[in-house]
Parts: C-alpha cells; structure tokens; sequence
C-alpha cells in the first residue's frame, strides 16, 4: 500500500492506495498551523489510524509547500513558515519509524499526472499550479526531478519574458524581488487586474463567471501572459505535455488559446507539446505524494 499526505497552508489530506492505484482511503483535518511538533503528530496520528483501519502499512510520501535542502536536510522556501529550518524529514521518517520521501507540493501535483493523468502516455511532463501562486514541477520518465538545488521546475520564479512596457519592473514578490512571472499569473493578480480597473473587489473564481463581454479584455491580458510564460519552459525543458492544475486552470479557453499564442514565442516558431488540464484536479497533489514511492 501506498500512502500519500498533501500538507497544506489550512488543511492536510492523507490517501492510501493499493499497488495498482486503487483509492482505499482518504481523509481530511485542519492542519496544525504554526507549531511544528503538533505537525508531526498528526501526520503520525493520520497514518496511524489509516494503517488501523485498512489493517495494513504503506510506504509515506508527503508533499510540502517547499522543499528540503540537499547540503542540510532542513526545509527552506515554504509558505508554511514553521517548517523553514527543520529536519522534517528525518523528524518525520523517525516518528513513523520508516522511511518517508518527501516533495514539493508541485511536484507531486506534476508527478501524479504522469502517472496515471492527463500525462501518463508522455516522457516528459511539466506540471503547472495556478492559483494562490504558480508553482511548477518537472517528472521525466515518471520520475520526479528535483535538482541538485532542490527549485528544478519553480518557473513562478523566473522573470516574466518578453516583458511588456507596462510589466516593467513589475511587482514586488514575496521571494524579494520583482516582475516574477508568479506575481502576474496567480489568482490574486488576476483579481488585482480586474479591480485596478473596475474597481471591483472580486475573486479569481467569481471573475471566471462573469460574461465573456466583461472578462475577455482581462483574459486577453491573462492568456498572452501565460503564453510567453509556458513558451520560455519549453525552450528550456521541451516538454511532451503541460499539465495545468489549481483553480484557474479550469478555463476552457486556455487550452486553445494559449498553444495558439505562445508559437510567436517558441525557438523555431513551431510547437507540438500539448496543453492538457489536469485530470485528478486538487487530488493530484495527494495522490503524486503517495507515487512517490514507485514501488512497493
């Protein structure tokens, strides 16, 4: 059995699946936000009662919203702050007694589509979330590569290419620089967009709903963005598949107008890596955790 845990910034889910990919279980509980001890224990406490109740044990993954250094083993990057400078890992791996393989949250997510997604039938998949952030994994052959650095895939971090005159220098992020391609494509920028010039104060999922007449001038904006984004890692990574996950991946229109797009951009002026939405959704993230673990 494999058993997959998705720490997040408010909840923490935890799935077991049997060796063929199987969901036997799956649960969800508030995590413990701010204290790093009560974090261990109710990942230990979450596999516990799982392995309880199946009346088996599994290998553990778990994706983090970070990353654990090569050189120290301590967690650097994560939005859950509590965790930066921590052996989790090997905190982890010692209360549950076993090994335990942990990842980015992004990488799981790209991970997951790999395996038995929208990308299980290509080489080279790069994953993509758009949401509160964007967040970006690499798995090649379904293997997760995370770089001698440990950021392999953190494309949100990069500069927006081919900037525009008025992306320039661009806005503050919170790694400390500006103009991150983070900054223009998550949820809140969209909304940020949309208020700067109606002066509305609404979501990124409430904009999606509103009529085409009203979104389509930002969405022209958003696409085109998004467009050079994704053409920059291809010429990097050349990928088969772009799997798109987090909640503005759902727009339909991407899917045609962003490949469309963004040839303007690719070396040699030609592209066949498809844009695919992701097909296990805000499942992928477990689910990639738990394949962490390619065999049993």
């Amino acid at each position: 059995m494999r058993i997959g845990i998705d720490l997040g910034g408010t909840k923490t889910e935890i799935l077991c699946l049997s060796p063929s990919g199987q969901e036997l279980l799956r649960k969800r509980i508030p995590t413990k936000q701010g204290n790093y001890q009560d974090t261990i224990q109710s990942i230990r406490d979450l596999v516990w009662c799982a392995e309880q109740e199946i009346g088996q044990t599994g290998s553990v993954g778990v994706g983090i919203p970070g990353s654990i250094s090569k050189k120290t083993g301590l967690v650097k990057n994560a939005n859950s702050v509590w965790l930066i400078g921590q052996p989790f890992q090997k905190d982890l791996s010692d209360a549950l007694d076993r090994d335990v393989r942990m990842s980015n949250d992004a990488n799981c997510f790209a991970l997951s589509e790999a395996v038995d997604g929208a990308g299980k039938d290509a080489q080279t998949v790069f994953g993509v979330i758009l949401g509160t952030g964007a967040g970006g994994g690499l798995v090649i052959d379904k293997q997760v590569v995370a770089g001698v650095n440990g950021v392999a895939g953190e494309w949100g971090h990069n500069p927006m290419p081919w900037a525009r005159g008025d992306e320039q220098p661009g806005p503050l992020c919170y790694c400390g620089l500006r103009g991150c391609i983070e900054t223009f494509l998550c949820g809140p920028a969209l909304a940020q967009m949309f208020e700067t010039a109606t002066r509305a104060q609404m979501s990124a999922k409430e904009i999606a709903g509103l009529p085409p007449d009203i979104t389509d001038p930002f969405f022209t904006v958003y696409e085109d963005r998004l467009a050079r984004a994704l053409a920059s890692v291809i010429n990097i990574f050349d990928p088969d598949v772009i799997v798109l996950g987090g909640g503005l991946s759902n727009m339909d229109r991407w899917y045609q107008t962003v490949p469309e797009l963004w040839s303007k951009w690719v070396f040699g002026n030609e592209c066949d890596t498809e844009l695919r939405k992701a097909v296990h959704g805000d499942s992928s993230g477990v689910r990639g955790a738990a394949w962490l673990w390619p065999s049993i």
